[in-house]
């Protein structure tokens, strides 16, 4: 999609956090009311007949158009975190990151089978965590699982799509 206001308004970092990666920064299309309205205007035309009942946000980016997309949908939202943050009983996902293992998890009682379930990150590289959050959400046997995120990076070699099944819906708003 690349809409020509996000791409405007994303800020990349070099060399952050180490020298030779970019960072994009989505803070800067939260705090734009153009670029929220944009972001869920353009998720709710994806989505709006797809039937999903819940939209689980990654830690904690993913919180944010989570929400609203949630609110436009009639949806719940479900947060994905790491262990020690939500008060009830969780199920867990642990998964190789590129400097160590890391765990994610969401409340035990937050899906059933009977959901449609959205997964929403803000960034695509690797896929790690969204696969990760994504093998976690199919612990719970739910009608349909579609993956959602703001940005893509393909330009440094990165093919983080590649590690979904063919079956699974991935789509994003801009692809760097």
């Amino acid at each position: 999609m690349n809409n020509k206001t996000l791409m405007e308004n994303l800020r990349c970092i070099p060399d952050f956090p180490q020298k030779g990666i970019i960072f994009r920064d989505v803070t800067t299309l939260f705090k734009s009311n153009e670029c929220l309205n944009i972001m869920v205007d353009e998720l709710y035309e994806i989505y709006k007949d797809k039937g999903i009942t819940k939209i689980v946000g990654i830690e904690s980016r993913g919180f944010v158009l989570a929400s609203a997309l949630a609110i436009r949908l009639g949806a719940g939202v479900i947060l994905c975190r790491k262990p020690g943050k939500l008060p009830a009983e969780t199920v867990q996902e642990s998964y190789t990151k590129e400097y160590g293992r890391d765990t994610i998890e969401i409340h035990k009682d937050a899906i059933s089978a009977d959901d449609v379930v959205l997964l929403h990150d803000d960034l695509l590289a690797t896929g790690g965590t969204m696969k990760a959050a994504y093998n976690l959400v199919r612990k719970f046997n739910p009608k349909n699982i579609m993956v959602n995120f703001i940005i893509e990076i393909t330009d440094e070699g990165l093919n983080g799509r590649a590690i979904f099944d063919k079956e699974t819906e991935v789509t994003t708003l801009i692809t760097v």
